[in-house]
């Protein structure tokens, strides 16, 4: 017997289904990440077809399902859509953000409703237009790595634990190393962007502002590595983006 639950989520992704259909990939608040099917959405009569794009904060009502659950029922809790794709910077951030969260979910056995939270706050954010997009995305992306527990080491050596300063950094090793542990490959790193990406991390967005063109690309491309360490292969998406 099929199971009726509701859930708040924030839609990652669709692609259409047949004539009328579309599958529908969801962040949800306590059930992680859903793919339903949204029947006869792509009719222009749809009741709910445009409650299930991209962007948007959702209270959903669904059938769980084998391998795809349901929509039954869609409202429309925040949108975020209009902000986001009126400006080119800020949609090709938030695209990144869902394609890292969507593929960051396919490893999380126990999903917490953290991560979603998290996407909730950074989609609200870059809604807002007040800190530059580029921003925004390297934070979410290097605090969601770290709730997926990968937080980077930015004092102590990653693989000896001996307290730094250090000045290389080293993406499979896990952040910081010291001179004894430095292998071929990990890259020197100023203090400037060590510090930025502390910053980032804490969310301190006062003074991550602050920090001059030449730190935030160092310590955005940092993290780009990380992410695609992690995932084992990169996000399309951050090719895109206006850093």
């Amino acid at each position: 017997m099929q199971k009726l639950y509701r859930d708040h989520g924030i839609v990652l992704r669709t692609h259409p289904l047949g004539e009328a259909d579309r599958i529908i990939t969801l962040l949800t608040r306590g059930h992680g990440k859903v793919r339903a099917v949204a029947k006869g959405v792509r009719r222009t009569g749809s009741r709910f077809g445009a409650r299930l794009e991209p962007f948007g904060l959702i209270d959903v009502q669904l059938h769980e399902g084998r391998s795809l659950h349901t929509v039954t029922q869609v409202v429309t809790i925040e949108t975020f859509a209009q902000q986001i794709t009126a400006d080119y910077a800020r949609f090709t951030a938030a695209t990144a953000m869902l394609e890292t969260v969507d593929r960051l979910s396919d490893d999380v056995s126990d999903p917490s409703p953290r991560g979603f939270l998290l996407l909730v706050g950074a989609m609200r954010t870059m809604a807002a237009g007040a800190i530059p997009p580029h921003l925004v995305l390297d934070s979410f992306l290097l605090r969601s790595l770290a709730l997926a527990g990968w937080t980077p080491s930015l004092s102590d050596c990653a693989a000896c634990g001996v307290h730094g300063p250090h000045h290389a950094f080293d993406v499979g090793a896990g952040g910081l190393v010291c001179s004894a542990c430095r292998r071929p490959g990990a890259v020197a790193v100023r203090r400037s962007a060590v510090e930025h990406l502390i910053l980032l991390l804490a969310g301190d967005w006062q003074n991550a502002v602050r920090s001059d063109d030449t730190t935030v690309l160092e310590a955005s491309r940092l993290i780009s590595d990380m992410v695609t360490w992690h995932l084992e292969r990169s996000v399309r998406s951050l090719g895109y983006v206006e850093r």
